[in-house]
């Protein structure tokens, strides 16, 4: 199964609760609590996020955290990767690696490198703007109208 660690969900969130107050400053104590996160593991996401510019962290007696800038321009391929390092599906869809020993007689690895590709497409094309809103609610089912025949006697 193809999935994000948990940390890159958690930190989704964290910046997300940061998305939801533009400009306020919060404390990692303040993210935890907004996030229903422990304290510990927002601190452990503050660092990476800072580290790849998505968040800047201030000192002081007000002193804590603020997204770097407003949350359409921050996209999931940039949490992702502040998370993760560079995204690849395989070794061998990233571009420059090489470490697989079967690379020079691989049929599949265009693919990958194609699948590779309109994944990272898909996480730029999707902000932290737009992780705030709600997805719709889902359709209800289709229902059939049954109708029965009745006769009432009087």
């Amino acid at each position: 199964m193809l999935r994000v660690t948990k940390l890159t969900d958690y930190a989704t969130v964290v910046l997300t609760v940061l998305a939801a107050r533009p400009g306020e400053v919060l404390s990692a104590a303040e993210l935890a609590e907004q996030s229903g996160l422990e304290q510990p593991t927002v601190s452990k996401l503050l660092k990476p996020l800072a580290q790849a510019g998505l968040v800047e962290g201030l000192r002081g007696v007000r002193g804590g955290y603020r997204l770097s800038r407003d949350a359409d321009r921050i996209t999931l391929i940039e949490i992702v990767e502040a998370m993760e390092g560079p995204l690849a599906m395989t070794e061998c869809s990233q571009a420059g690696a090489n470490q697989c020993g079967i690379a020079h007689q691989c049929g599949v690895r265009s693919n990958w490198r194609l699948i590779n590709d309109v994944v990272a497409d898909a996480l730029r094309g999707v902000t932290l703007a737009q992780m705030l809103r709600p997805l719709p609610p889902p359709a209800p089912p289709a229902t059939r109208r049954r109708e029965i025949a009745v006769q009432v006697a009087s």
